[in-house]
């Protein structure tokens, strides 16, 4: 196979410009396994670990996820995991907190325990080398420097991209607006998005939301990325953590089958069914703010809304099941293994980028 490497492997240590979004509600412990043993950036999510400290928000059947650890135990359980089982890949993998201000006592309980895990096993250590902070500001966590790691921040507008750089990070996410789950308050999406931030920063950027294949990673590298994010073509894999209600969801939508409404953290993109249907109608009792790009807060009926979604999604319920995914459900068609993805994703890259100069330019 062709070998495509830039700089964000050389950063990170992976062998693919490829990473794995952190996606919640699951802490995707054995997709972000398959991706770090098939040569890219696994990472674990943190966020859904917290739901037993919130139990006005959590769901009913969350202890079917996590089971009764506290959160800090879930998530050391977790990275001990990924350890064990990428040692002989010697693959590399890392955590992803959301710093949101809703979500600061889970981010600091999350950020303390990922510092600790390290400095208590040299395995993990070794294997554990990036954090990544999303969903607010990453001023205050410059930490994740001060304790070796390489850290990256997701943003999505050329703002809060220079603000991360400002901070110290290492690697900019540029996260367009067609991404799944957690989008911006302000609709820039990723053509537009990823070249203004890769001209507005010096360190690396990498391009977040659209992405699927070796056409989206070939995109992404002309437009000044050093690799991609992939989230919701990696839900549908055969290894990922998700309900196989969800996974089938994203091979049978189009790309017109999402639907952007008020969630937990900000805006957020759902694949579009009744339950969504029904947070898009109470987020319209909030126009024109919320579609101003205007911060809205959420409000209990949205909290219940997605709660309750969260019950039917466990339970199959895929008509009423609240389940986030990106415009991209509409080029996605299979359940692949994670490595045969990532495979086909680096070799159909490397053939447009070999072949498209062939094709197009004249001496």
């Amino acid at each position: 196979m062709p070998l495509l490497h830039t700089e964000l492997c050389d950063i990170v240590g992976i062998e693919h410009p490829i990473l794995q979004g952190g996606m919640g509600p699951y802490k995707t412990e054995s997709l972000a396994t398959a991706v770090s043993n098939a040569g890219a950036l696994g990472v674990i999510s943190s966020i859904g670990m917290a739901a037993t400290l919130l139990p006005d928000v959590a769901p009913v059947d969350a202890l079917r996820l996590f089971g009764t650890d506290p959160p800090p135990v879930i998530l050391r359980k977790s990275i001990e995991a990924v350890t064990k089982n990428t040692k002989t890949s010697n693959g590399v993998f890392g955590v992803n907190i959301p710093v949101a201000s809703e979500f600061i006592f889970a981010s600091e309980m999350f950020m303390r325990e990922t510092i600790e895990a390290c400095k208590a096993d040299s395995d993990i250590e070794r294997s554990l080398r990036v954090i990544i902070t999303s969903a607010g500001n990453p001023k205050p966590w410059a930490v994740v420097k001060k304790e070796g790691f390489i850290w990256v921040h997701v943003a999505g507008c050329t703002m809060h991209a220079k603000k991360a750089e400002a901070s110290g990070v290492d690697i900019i996410v540029a996260s367009g607006h067609e991404g799944g789950a957690h989008v911006s308050w302000d609709p820039v999406h990723s053509m537009v998005l990823i070249p203004a931030v890769a001209k507005a920063v010096k360190v690396p950027v990498v391009g977040a939301g659209g992405f699927c294949d070796g056409q989206g990673l070939a995109a992404a590298l002309c437009l000044g990325a050093a690799g991609v994010q992939i989230g919701t073509r990696l839900i549908a894999t055969e290894e990922s953590d998700f309900e196989p209600t969800w996974k089938q969801a994203i091979i049978d939508r189009e790309e017109r089958n999402t639907l952007v409404g008020r969630g937990l953290f900000g805006p957020m993109r759902f694949l579009r069914n009744t339950r969504a249907e029904d947070i898009v109608k109470r987020t319209l009792k909030d126009v024109p703010n919320f579609f101003l790009g205007e911060p809205v807060e959420s409000n209990e009926e949205i909290l219940e809304l997605e709660r309750t979604g969260f019950d039917d999604l466990i339970n199959g319920k895929s008509d009423t099941a609240l389940m986030f995914g990106g415009e991209v459900v509409g080029r996605i068609d299979d359940l692949p293994t994670t490595k045969d993805l990532i495979q086909r994703i680096i070799k159909e890259a490397s053939m447009i980028l070999k072949t498209v100069p062939e094709n197009v330019l004249r001496s």
